[in-house]
C-alpha cells in the first residue's frame, strides 16, 4: 500500500527481508514518486542485496486512450540497466484495477505481460526477457484469480 516504502532498507536487512516492492501506484501518486527516483530507489535495494517486485502499470484513463504500453514503457526505461531476472520480479498493476471493484480480464492482464516480455527482449535482453518474472498485481478475487 501507500506506506510500504516508510521502512528502510537497513531496518529490512537487520530484520532478514529480502524482497521489497518498490513502485506501488499509491506511493506513485502520493508521495510523487516518479521513475528517476524509483530507477534510484531500485539500484540502491540492488545494492544492499536485497530481491525488488517493481511495480508498473497504467490508470484508468490511459488504457481506455490506448496508452498502456506506453505508460508501461516508461516505467521501465528508467530502470531497464537494472533488469536482472534473478532478481528483479516485474508486477503489472494497471491501477485502475485496484481497490475500484474493477478487474483485468485474463485476456487484458495476458496481454500486457505479453507486451512486457517483447519490450523487455528488444530493450534489455533475450535472456533477461526469457527469465523475467511478471505477475499480475491487480485486484482478483477467488472467482476470477485461478484465470489471471
Amino acid at each position: 500500500g501507500a506506506y510500504t516504502g516508510e521502512v528502510s532498507a537497513e531496518q529490512l536487512l537487520d530484520l532478514g527481508v529480502k524482497w521489497v516492492l518498490l513502485g506501488h501506484s499509491e506511493r506513485r501518486e502520493l508521495f510523487g514518486e516518479n521513475d528517476d527516483l524509483l530507477a534510484t530507489k531500485l539500484k540502491y535495494c540492488l545494492d544492499k542485496g536485497m530481491n525488488v517486485v517493481f511495480a508498473i502499470g497504467e490508470k484508468k484513463e490511459e488504457r481506455e486512450s490506448g496508452q498502456t504500453m506506453e505508460v508501461c514503457i516508461r516505467q521501465l526505461s528508467a530502470v531497464k540497466s537494472l533488469l536482472d531476472p534473478r532478481r528483479v520480479v516485474i508486477a503489472y498493476e494497471p491501477v485502475w484495477a485496484i481497490g475500484t471493484g474493477l478487474v483485468a480480464t485474463p485476456e487484458q492482464a495476458q496481454q500486457a505481460h505479453a507486451d512486457i516480455r517483447a519490450w523487455i527482449k528488444d530493450n534489455v535482453s533475450a535472456r533477461a526477457a526469457k527469465g523475467m518474472r511478471i505477475q499480475y498485481g491487480g485486484s482478483a478475487h477467488g472467482k476470477n484469480a485461478p484465470d489471471l
